[in-house]
């Protein structure tokens, strides 16, 4: 898929980060665009931004991780704009990063961390890729992984979460094209970026948040990795920058969309040796 202009895209987590980035890009493509963010404020901010970049834009607030919620989408979007071209699954939370041992992440940031993370690019896939289908136009769905997808370092619910993704795209990947359909797609593996992703409780629904007698004991280590990761999150690559990679992958049918960097290659590689070698895991310094 090469031509963009006056198609249809679908950005979930669309209000900040990598999610308002894509969907910037596509206004800058001539595209309708379609911003779904739980959060209220920063959604209509970047409601106000597409629309001053001469896009067609739609905003909705909703919660990814609620099946009702996406269907609903779904059904506003082709019911408004009939179709859509591409869909890009990516609204993500952190959560429980540093706890001191997986053993000791409470239930409730399981539930949410893999609630939106891996649930919310399910229910995505399920109300939009049928429809794009019948619609037998060229599309390209995008889920955004990480490279945490791909390693297994820190934050378990979330590098969990993200190497669900990774398997789930490529069975999507495998089952498109097994069927020989104009629709493709891609999965999305950065590593660091700037975005407010360590922040992300601040979007926490009550009923999934742990009372205080459950939240992990930070220890001296683990505010020591909190610092570190912060600062690499903030001296990240900008979604802009990623936004136009997902577009070349789009564009060139890629399916591994990795951002070359000398450190993820570095462990993305370990971990394969491990496999290959039927070695045990390698230990990093961030675990």
């Amino acid at each position: 898929m090469d031509a963009f202009a006056g198609k249809v895209a679908v950005v979930t987590g669309a209000a900040s980060g990598i999610g308002l980035g894509l969907a910037l890009r596509c206004a800058e493509e001539g595209m309708k665009v379609v911003l779904a963010d739980v959060e209220a404020a920063p959604l209509a901010e970047a409601e106000a931004a597409i629309r001053a970049k001469g896009a067609e834009v739609m905003a909705v607030r909703m919660d990814v991780s609620k099946d009702a919620e996406v269907r609903r989408l779904a059904d506003s979007v082709f019911a408004s704009w009939g179709t859509v071209h591409l869909l890009f699954n990516n609204a993500g939370v952190s959560g429980s990063f540093g706890a001191d041992g997986i053993w000791n992440i409470p239930k409730e940031d399981w539930d949410w961390v893999l609630g939106v993370n891996l649930q919310g690019v399910v229910n995505g896939i399920r109300h939009f890729v049928p429809r794009m289908l019948e619609k037998g136009e060229a599309g390209h769905v995008i889920n955004t992984a990480s490279v945490g997808g791909l390693v297994t370092a820190t934050g378990g619910p979330y590098t969990v979460s993200k190497h669900g993704v990774v398997a789930l795209s490529e069975l999507l990947y495998k089952d498109l094209k097994t069927r020989s359909a104009k629709v493709s797609a891609s999965v999305l593996c950065p590593g660091w970026v700037d975005t407010k992703i360590l922040d992300s409780a601040r979007n926490r629904p009550e009923e999934l948040t742990p009372n205080a007698l459950a939240q992990p004991v930070v220890t001296p280590r683990i505010e020591m990795m909190r610092k570190v990761v912060r600062e690499w999150v903030k001296n990240g690559m900008r979604p802009a920058d990623l936004a136009g990679l997902a577009f070349e992958a789009i564009r060139k049918d890629t399916f591994y969309v990795v951002p070359i960097d000398e450190k993820i290659a570095q462990g993305v590689s370990l971990r394969l040796e491990d496999i290959r070698l039927r070695r045990n895991p390698t230990l990093t310094p961030l675990g």
